[in-house]
C-alpha cells in the first residue's frame, strides 16, 4: 500500500484535560454522543482544586494540575477565547497534518472559570478559540467532541460534514 494509504491508518490519541468534574446533564449527554462516535481514541482527565485560593493562585494551581496529566510529547492545544478561530475544514486539516506527520498524540485543555495561567498558554502548540462568546465549560466539552468527530469525518471523506 502506498504512503497515502498508510497515513490514513495512523491513529489519533486524544486527551481532553479539563478543570471540573462532569456530572450527568444534557451537556454530558452531548459530549458522550459525539465521543462514542469517534474512532479516534479519546480519554478525559479531570482535575480540581477545591481550596479557596486567590484567583491568580487558583489559575496557577489548576494549570499545574492540567500539565501533570498531559502525556510527554503530546501536542498541546489550549482552548482559549483569545486563540485562533479555525473553521471546521481548517481544524480537520490541521489535525490531519499532525496525524500524517506522526504527531498523533493530542492534548486539548479546558481551563476553569477563572481561565488559565499565562505559563500554560505560552506552552501551547495551538491556542484554539471556539469563538468570541463565552461558553459554559461543560458545553465546551460537547462542542469539542462534535468538532473532533466532524474533523474525523472530513478527513475520511464521510458525508457527515456538508459544506
Amino acid at each position: 500500500m502506498g504512503r497515502r494509504g498508510a497515513a490514513r491508518r495512523l491513529s489519533v490519541n486524544i486527551l481532553l484535560a479539563a478543570v471540573g468534574r462532569s456530572r450527568p446533564s444534557p451537556e454530558r449527554s452531548l459530549f458522550d454522543h459525539f465521543a462514542t462516535r469517534l474512532t479516534w481514541r479519546l480519554q478525559v482527565k479531570e482535575v480540581e482544586e477545591k481550596r479557596p485560593l486567590p484567583v491568580a493562585d487558583r489559575r496557577a494551581r489548576e494549570s499545574d494540575l492540567l500539565l501533570a496529566v498531559i502525556p510527554k510529547g503530546a501536542l498541546l492545544i489550549v482552548l482559549d477565547e483569545r486563540g485562533k478561530a479555525l473553521g471546521s475544514v481548517d481544524f480537520a486539516q490541521t489535525l490531519g497534518v499532525w496525524r500524517d506527520s506522526g504527531r498523533s498524540d493530542l492534548a486539548f485543555v479546558i481551563g476553569g472559570a477563572d481561565g488559565l495561567d499565562e505559563s500554560l498558554r505560552r506552552r501551547a502548540d495551538l491556542l484554539l478559540s471556539l469563538g468570541a462568546m463565552t461558553w459554559p465549560h461543560m458545553l465546551v466539552r460537547g462542542l469539542l467532541a462534535e468538532q473532533l468527530f466532524r474533523a474525523e469525518a472530513i478527513l475520511a471523506n464521510h458525508p457527515y460534514h456538508r459544506a
